[in-house]
Parts: structure tokens; sequence; C-alpha cells
């Protein structure tokens, strides 16, 4: 194995000790990707990883995946073919880790995320075994982000920076665009400056339809003075000697592309960028992720529009686009160095605009790092 997953490795076996688990079995997925450097998709076959708390990790694989496992830092493995029963060689992996069918006083935790056929062949050939979930473990090694990661976001928050500056400079041409149009725009500017593909389907709402946080984009046209929202990301590859992996961008930014918008855009505008800096401000080792919420929701409540603002004020972001640690009212979660989130409040009136702003941030010794740059200004 090579680093980062010899670290990772050895992290998750030894909360693992710590939480009295004999293993962690894993499928298809980001858990899978942060341990052993593969990305994959969930199939009908068994695609297992097992981390033991004392021992080399063993992943049981179909056959047509040995060459990829010969080169991945994942420990050993054991490939099964059609005519064999992969049931039984999780089994005989799993006696060899000393976890036996009447192993009645070991813990085995399971990927948040496997499908339940998988589980219940684990739960057939070790019924007597007590059964909890991989994030208990995996989760909290995650939720800070190490160099390799660290430097991953930073290049996909700059790589957004570089598409936001290029939809600026096209200005007045943007109206006239359909949403749809200016979405199929900005995907192919995320590519073009390199991305692998749009972390999410980037959102173009254009008026009225820009008080739909989450509205797809359509065949509307954007006019002068109408306030457009645009969130929009890509992912970038992990600088990595072995394995893959790969981080997200997610950033926002509502432009009025050409004319005057409406009297009260303004005042909104700026009631948001005051309640994102604010929280931006706040955040910091040992402040709490409902803290930096609260901060961003009261100067928001203070200007009148509480009730407009009708989501979290963020979201972690690591190997998926929305992870912990969330930046929400009750998350009593204490923000520690390494963790990368959203700060992204908005004000979505109904029937007129909307506005959100969103940057993603590194928290840092003493507070945090932005890792967008580009312009929060409303005009182009």
């Amino acid at each position: 194995m090579e680093y980062p997953f010899i670290d990772r490795i050895v992290a998750c076996q030894q909360r693992l000790e710590a939480a009295d688990a004999a293993v962690v079995i894993l499928t298809p997925g980001p858990n899978l990707t942060y341990l052993a450097g593969i990305e994959e998709s969930p199939s009908e076959r068994h695609f297992l990883y097992v981390v033991p708390a004392d021992g080399t990790p063993q992943m049981v694989a179909p056959t047509m995946y040995e060459a990829e496992l010969e080169e991945a830092p994942i420990g050993d493995f054991r490939c099964w073919g059609d005519g064999d029963d992969p049931v039984d060689i999780l089994d005989a992996v799993l006696a060899e880790f000393d976890i036996t069918e009447r192993a009645d006083d070991s813990t085995i935790l399971l990927d948040d995320r496997m499908w339940t056929v998988f589980a219940q062949d684990v739960r057939r050939i070790r019924p007597d075994a007590t059964y909890g979930l991989a994030s208990s473990v995996v989760g909290p090694l995650r939720i800070t982000k190490d160099s390799v990661e660290r430097d991953a976001l930073r290049r996909a928050g700059e790589l957004a920076d570089r598409v936001s500056m290029r939809l600026r400079e096209r200005g007045d041409e943007i109206v006239g665009m359909s949403e749809a149009e200016l979405a199929a725009e900005i995907d192919r500017l995320l590519r073009d400056e390199g991305g692998i593909e749009p972390s999410f389907d980037s959102i173009v709402a254009a008026g009225a339809n820009g008080a739909r946080p989450h509205h797809h984009p359509g065949e509307k046209q954007i006019e002068a003075g109408e306030p457009v929202v645009l969130d929009f990301g890509a992912f970038v590859p992990a600088d990595l000697e072995v394995g893959s992996a790969r981080y997200p961008g997610d950033q926002t930014r509502t432009i009025v592309f050409d004319g005057e918008p409406p009297a009260e855009y303004e005042v909104v505008h700026e009631t948001v960028r005051e309640a994102q800096q604010a929280a931006v401000e706040h955040a910091q080792p040992g402040v709490t992720a409902e803290a930096v919420d609260r901060v961003a929701r009261d100067i928001i409540e203070q200007a009148g529009y509480g009730d407009a603002f009708v989501h979290r004020t963020g979201h972690g972001v690591g190997l998926e686009v929305h992870e912990p640690p969330y930046i929400v009212d009750g998350n009593e979660t204490t923000l520690e160095t390494g963790m990368v989130f959203s700060v992204e409040p908005g004000i979505y009136l109904e029937g007129e605009f909307g506005v959100r702003l969103e940057d993603l941030v590194l928290v840092t010794d003493d507070g945090v790092e932005r890792l967008n740059e580009s312009p929060m200004g409303w005009r182009p």
C-alpha cells in the first residue's frame, strides 16, 4: 500500500480496536475509495473489502478485476469466478480473522450503503455477530481532510473560479440564452478548464426561478435585469501515486448580466453577502457547526428575511458533494482543522427572485481558508 492509504488503514484499524469491533466490510462507494483508492460502481457482483482490527485487509472481488487489484493499494485480495460462491470465500476470510460462525462476541461493521443482498449474505454466515455501521469508524476519518484531499479541493475551487470569471466576461451576451443553454455552456467550460465532469447538475435559475434553491434549468430565456443564480462545480482527480479518487468543487454566485435589477434586489444581495462573510469569519476550530449557521441566520432574520432562508447554511464536501459536517441548527459537531464545508446562505422571494452566495472553506488552525476567490458582486 502507498500513502495516503497506509495511514488511513492504520487509523481505521485503531478506531476499530477502540470501538471493540472486529472488522469493517465495505462495498463500492466513497468509503472504499477513501481506504483503498478504488472507484467502482455498485453492481450485483460481490465486491467486498474486509478490514480487520488486526491483520492485513482482504478484498473479495470478481476475477475480471484481478489486473486492477494487482496495482491497487489494498493489502491482499481473493478473486472469484463465475463457478465460485463468493460468500464461501468471504466466510473463509472472516474465519482467518477469527470471526467464526458462532462469533457472538464479535462486532462487524457494514458499509452504510451496502446493498441489502450483500448485508444478508454476511448475516447468514455470521448470524450471532453484533452489527453496526462503517460510518462509526470511517466517518470520523473522512470528516477531516489530509494533504492530498486538501490539495485536490483547492484545485477544484480554483477551477470553479476560472469558470465563474469566464461567465462574467460574457456579460450581456448571456441575455437571450435559455437556462438550459447556459447550463450546458457551464458544463462545457468546467471540462474545458480541466474538470473530469460536473460535480452535480449545474443550476441556472433566472428571475422567479431563482426562488427555488434546486431549480432545474429549463427553456426560460434569461432577460435583462433578471438575477440569475449560478451553482456549479467539477470533479478533479486527486494527486495519487497509486489508486484513484476525485474531489468536487461547489460555488454559487448570483449575477445580473445586463440592465437594472428589481428595486429590492441590491438590499437582498448585500444581506446575503454580509451573512456569508460573517459566517466565514466565525468559523474556526472549537466553534460548533450550528453556531456558524446561527451567525448567518441572525443577519438574515434581522434584515426581515428569516422566513425566506429555507435551507441549512452549508454542508461538508469531500469524496461526496454533500457529506458531514452539516452547517445546520442542531448540529453540535465541533469544527476541527482539516474540515471542508460550504458556506451558502440564501434568500428566496417566491415569484420574484432568489440570491445565494457560496464558497467552500477549509478550517485551519486559526480560522478558515477560502477555496473560492471569484468576485461576489452581482454585476459582471
